[in-house]
């Protein structure tokens, strides 16, 4: 339980807080928030900066395990994006989460004025269009539950991914039905409950303004094959292009559409063969005196059970839980006790489900990670290990973009910042990217060569056989053909299909390794650590877009 407050209030703080701050928000000793601190980061949840403690990729392997088992974005992604191409406006997938909804998809316009909204978010169901659309389906208890909510946090506090609550005066559509004006000093708020009667008579609501000044939404419910709401898609703007009224006017019959042919998806979504389950650790079988005395049996084992669950596995009785973990039924089960108690998992007579609160363990602000993200704390680890400087690079045209990259300290080092772009033909981070393409795709890479050192291969039928060859080793060693005396050496890094998005190399002058010296010391830790950057991107690239840049 501390563990996961300790998870929590770094999911609020954005990712990345100090140990001292985390024991003053947490309200714990020290030396349990080191303790933990010292857990997660042997788990590779969380990575100890000096003095902060930064959630790190592969945590999203919990939220992962929910997203799986719940099956919407795989089924569902495809379409939202579509119609956000469509009609070149936010689209997100929501689902209810207690009185509240969670974004479990979005596909956002890159725009000056754009919408922050993260998977995993949580907002209250009244400043939201989707809001009334799930509350058709509450019993008298939600409704007390939302009441007494609303009663102990009237400032939405407990909701840290949006602005404080602000009363106004709505616009008609946020006021009772068939009223053509708001009364004077009528809160909007208050409404949600007409608001809710309405959505259920139309089939449809819409957000003026409710999150914030500016945000207008408007959303419909997909229906599961037995009826109740799975999920709401929701279209969102600002009211820079749309008005509430304009936007609904404009989209809901594409909008209506999109959930029509989502609702078939679901009914012929043939059932999937449970899985084995991903990321299971290995501390599960191991012993305290291996692990070392700092590290925290309980909280490991705790959120190991919850990779247990995913696709094929939505519902899991105990005994499978403990099969899946490796875990003795007692574990598991004082294991599942404490995630019910906190709203994680949810008993279903002798089964159990994740809930959409797991979300809250770090993937809000971990799904908004770039590559260079990612990369930076392996760039860095592979430096103090070889002492030589190492980047990260994307192809930009026929160009490669430095988009990561850590020096070291020398007199005479390669002098090379972010966002320097070189030819990739005479670069070993270019040839391991061309290498990885095909025929076709490699064309443009093979013509208008020149020489930029006596060395540059110029020839395209000798580059193209130099690039056969590092596909086949799997890097790429390029010797004074940029500048006279660089010495690099590049291995490639893949995403979740195998396709070469980037790649990490080691520069150094000459003098420092003979070419034989980068194969056989260099690249044993540059493979390593491309093989580290992929392995968390495999887990971050899951349900979300990894931005190269």
């Amino acid at each position: 339980m501390r563990g996961i407050t300790v998870l929590h209030r770094l999911t609020e703080a954005g990712g990345t807080q100090s140990l001292s701050a985390l024991e003053k928000t947490t309200g714990l000793a020290r030396s349990t928030v080191d303790r933990i601190a010292a857990t997660l980061s042997r788990m590779g949840y969380l990575r100890l900066d000096g003095r902060d403690a930064v959630l790190a990729p592969r945590l999203m392997e919990l939220g992962n395990a929910y997203l799986a088992a719940l099956r919407l974005p795989r089924l569902l992604d495809t379409r939202a994006d579509e119609l956000a191409d469509e009609l070149d406006e936010s689209v997100s997938l929501a689902v209810a989460d207690r009185d509240g909804i969670r974004f479990i998809h979005q596909a956002t316009r890159r725009r000056a004025m754009s919408l922050s909204f993260r998977i995993g978010d949580l907002l209250p169901a009244e400043r939201t269009a989707p809001g009334p659309l799930f509350a058709t389906e509450w019993t008298p208890e939600d409704w007390t539950r939302w009441r007494d909510r609303r009663a102990a946090d009237p400032h939405d506090h407990g909701f840290p991914a949006i602005p404080p609550r602000e009363h106004r005066t709505p616009t008609p559509e946020s006021a009772a039905p068939d009223a053509p004006d708001a009364p004077a000093g009528f809160d909007a708020f208050d409404a949600f409950e007409e608001r809710t009667r309405r959505a259920a008579q139309q089939g449809w609501a819409v957000d003026d303004q409710l999150i914030e000044p500016g945000l207008v939404a408007v959303s419909v419910p997909v229906r599961d094959p037995g009826g109740r709401v799975a999920c709401v898609v929701s279209v969102v703007s600002h009211t820079s292009r749309h008005s509430a009224d304009s936007l609904r006017d404009a989209v809901l019959p594409r909008l209506r559409a999109t959930v029509h042919a989502m609702e078939r998806d679901l009914r012929e979504a043939p059932a999937r063969p449970p899985a084995s389950p991903a990321g299971l650790a290995t501390w599960t079988g191991a012993s305290k005196q291996e692990l070392g005395r700092e590290f925290i049996e309980s909280l490991a084992r705790g959120l190991t059970v919850i990779t247990a669950f995913g696709e094929g596995r939505a519902e899991l009785t105990l005994t499978e839980v403990a099969q899946a973990t490796g875990l003795a039924r007692a574990t598991a089960r004082r294991a599942l006790i404490t995630l019910e108690h906190l709203g994680h998992v949810m008993a279903r007579g002798r089964t159990f489900t994740l809930t959409p609160r797991v979300l809250a363990l770090g993937f809000p602000p971990l799904s908004r990670t770039t590559l260079p993200q990612i990369a930076a704390p392996h760039l860095a680890d592979l430096v103090a290990r070889l002492h030589d400087s190492a980047s990260l690079a994307v192809l930009a045209g026929e160009e490669v973009q430095y988009t990561a990259r850590v020096a070291t300290s020398r007199i005479m080092s390669v002098n090379i910042t972010v966002g320097t772009r070189l030819p990739a033909y005479a670069t070993s981070l270019g040839r391991v990217m061309v290498a990885g393409l095909s025929p076709a795709e490699r064309e443009p890479f093979l013509t208008g060569l020149h020489a930029l050192t006596p060395h540059t291969v110029t020839d395209p039928a000798v580059l193209a056989t130099i690039l056969d060859r590092v596909r086949d080793a799997g890097y790429a060693l390029v010797d004074g053909e940029l500048e006279e005396g660089l010495r690099s050496i590049a291995a490639p890094v893949r995403d979740r299909t195998g396709r070469v998005v980037a790649a990490v190399n080691v520069a150094m002058h000459s003098s420092r390794r003979t070419v034989e010296q980068c194969v056989d010391e260099v690249l044993p830790h540059l493979s390593a650590t491309a093989g580290a950057i992929e392995a968390d991107l495999r887990v971050a690239g899951r349900f979300t877009q990894i931005p190269s840049t």
